[in-house]
């Protein structure tokens, strides 16, 4: 009787090659899809806890003056006789004054936002009422880009008789002190600075102990004819970067994209794996295959 061969178990040559499953057939399971929507959510938080890490580290060291255009009394935003402090600078504030027409000053070569400079009609003027009546108070008044209009202006503030004015404006930091110069034609000396410092010293009727502001208002209301109110915008807000907070920020957005790699890290090792175990499969169906059975053995 002639010899039977036994078939062994192959793969079947129809069926696909292990090398035929792509990462995109594994990534598009509803397993691998279901871990990618766990991925990309838990990314997302990482991104927000980033974003928000982000503006901590602006808002942590804002720097310079934080102003609040509402307005004020000026005796809660500044005390005579103490500096400014930053965060009050540029701050809208309102002032009950009594003005002394003697004491009106000219600074010089202002630039009002117009593209011509001019000059600054300047006051002195007494607080009237409140905690700190009594105290004096520089005041811009007004801007003019003609040097005769503001020596006429002066010259007429300077012969009318003490207003009695509710001031609204912004105050402002002293300049520097500096001497003022001489005029060479005879008029009052102009200023270049608006440094109080030397202003109280033009000053009369201070007394023996004077209470003075170690600022200026400047006005945007009560302007005298002639002149036109003083550009005077809100401070601009300054800001820098805390970089241990924006180092932070980075850690998250490193933490979101390492979510998404993990998923893509995982979902190629499950591939790689499957594609392994296929080929070692087909190995060994094709090593039975080749090997002879018991019964050819005997015969």
């Amino acid at each position: 009787m002639r010899p039977t061969h036994e078939s062994s178990p192959k793969i079947s040559d129809h069926a696909p090659h292990p090398g035929d499953l792509t990462l995109f057939q594994v990534m598009r399971r509803p397993r691998w899809i279901g871990v990618l929507v766990v991925a990309l959510a838990i990314a997302a938080a990482f991104a927000y806890l980033g974003k928000w890490q982000l503006t901590r580290a602006v808002e942590a060291r804002q720097v310079g003056p934080q102003v609040t255009e509402t307005t004020h009394q000026l005796h809660d935003v500044l005390h005579p006789g103490k500096a400014i402090a930053n965060d009050r600078v540029g701050q809208l504030v309102t002032v009950r004054v009594t003005t002394v027409p003697a004491d009106y000053t000219l600074i010089q070569d202002r630039d009002n936002n117009s593209g011509r400079r001019g000059w600054w009609v300047v006051g002195h003027a007494v607080v009237a009422d409140g905690p700190d009546a009594g105290a004096h108070l520089a005041v811009a008044r007004g801007f003019t880009a003609s040097r005769a209009v503001a020596l006429a202006v002066q010259q007429r503030l300077a012969a009318a008789s003490p207003e009695q004015l509710e001031l609204a404006g912004r105050i402002q930091p002293t300049d520097p002190p500096q001497q003022p110069e001489d005029s060479l034609d005879g008029d009052p000396p102009t200023m270049k600075d608006m440094a109080v410092a030397i202003l109280i010293n033009h000053w009369s009727g201070l007394g023996d102990s004077p209470k003075f502001f170690e600022a200026y208002l400047v006005a945007s209301d009560h302007v005298p004819d002639g002149l036109v109110p003083i550009y005077a915008p809100p401070p601009i807000q300054q800001k820098s970067i805390d970089w241990l907070n924006a180092f932070y920020a980075a850690e998250w957005a490193v933490f979101a994209g390492f979510a998404v790699y993990l998923w893509y890290r995982l979902a190629k090792d499950a591939w790689e794996r499957e594609v392994d175990d296929q080929l070692a499969l087909r190995e060994g169906s094709d090593e039975a295959s080749d090997q002879p059975t018991a019964r050819q053995k005997v015969d």
